[in-house]
């Protein structure tokens, strides 16, 4: 596991000698807490379900999305078959939890077809 010291101000020599050890973060820890920080956390998810969207739901699905983004906690989606469409309507809920798991909160509410 990789161990970051978080510093905050002053001469490094002197911080990392009185650095004690409940100042000492992994690097995923350090990560969350400034995605936290910043307000971004909700962002980076979404952000990473669009870009891992062939990985979660397959080549299949993937190779007939056109159009796919997130906003105020909807997913909206827009297919080039009609049939997978109707197919994905029926199976809502399922890439809901799907995509949410796969966040590891509730990044989605709503899927929308385009």
């Amino acid at each position: 596991m990789v161990k970051l010291k978080l510093i905050s101000t002053g001469s490094r020599k002197k911080e990392s000698r009185s650095m004690k050890k409940g100042n000492e973060h992994s690097l995923k820890e350090a990560v969350d807490l400034l995605l936290e920080t910043y307000k971004i956390k909700g962002k980076f998810q979404e952000t990473a379900i669009v870009a891992h969207w062939e990985e979660i739901m397959g080549k299949t699905i993937a190779s007939r999305t056109t159009e796919l983004f997130i906003k105020d906690k909807k997913l909206f989606l827009k297919l080039n078959s009609s049939v997978l469409r109707n197919e994905l309507q029926m199976a809502r809920q399922k890439i809901i939890e799907l995509l949410n798991d796969r966040a590891g909160s509730e990044i989605i509410r709503e899927v929308v077809f385009l």
